[in-house]
């Protein structure tokens, strides 16, 4: 028989597999901080304000959400640089754990110049 039926499935956009985490954390009231892309996505996802002439109340509010999420960002971009990540041969339980240690290693390199 070969492939199974989850092989021929199209993948499907971020938003649509979120949509689950989305409603968990509504539910505890966490608010998420999300790019243009979930624009009207609802619930807890909080968006830059769209638009090429916004008012100045609107730019702040942009930079203001780029300040709290480009923390997170860069985060993201270093875990994708690790090239021991990429093909983890472990636990997905002690993925979390490898990460911590892999950031306290980076961050004393970075501290020592």
């Amino acid at each position: 028989m070969g492939v199974g039926g989850a092989a021929r499935q199209r993948p499907r956009p971020g938003r649509r597999q979120s949509g689950g985490v989305l409603r968990r954390l509504e539910q505890v009231g966490l608010p998420v901080l999300a790019d243009k892309a979930y624009q009207g996505a609802g619930g807890p996802v909080v968006t830059p304000c769209k638009g090429k002439r916004k008012p100045e109340s609107q730019k702040r509010a942009n930079r203001s959400h780029s300040r709290l999420r480009g923390p997170g960002e860069r985060a993201n971009a270093q875990l994708k640089s690790w090239r021991i990540l990429r093909k983890l041969r472990c636990s997905p339980s002690k993925a979390g754990h490898m990460c911590k240690a892999i950031a306290v290693l980076q961050n004393y390199e970075v501290a020592r110049g």
